[in-house]
């Protein structure tokens, strides 16, 4: 029983920080999910539980991120897992003068 006393005090409090930190006066499930997660013991001892109306962690894959030309990615310059291919120039059809220029004789006349 004492245990069990432990876990959900530690939850809570790390939960409470987390309403505290959303500027929030009471917790609601999204807090205590935050709390788990930000918790490296607590989510290796509750990583298989789903929280009913805890939502998701907010994650961004590096792959998404947007990157200016010559820079790095932010998370230390890893390079993404899919090699990047050069894209080929959009190739504009060649005008031929004469051509065009013959057409545009035969109408003027």
């Amino acid at each position: 029983a004492a245990v069990i006393e432990y876990l959900t005090a530690e939850i809570l409090e790390l939960a409470g920080n987390a309403a505290r930190d959303n500027k929030r006066a009471r917790v609601i499930p999204r807090h205590i999910l935050l709390a788990i997660a930000n918790d490296e013991e607590l989510h290796h001892l509750l990583k298989h539980v789903t929280i009913p109306q805890g939502g998701v962690l907010p994650r961004i894959h590096p792959e998404l991120l947007m990157r200016k030309k010559g820079q790095a990615l932010k998370s230390g310059g890893a390079k993404s897992r899919v090699p990047s291919t050069p894209k080929p120039k959009a190739q504009t059809p060649k005008k031929s003068k004469g051509k065009k220029d013959d057409a545009s004789a035969e109408k003027s006349d």
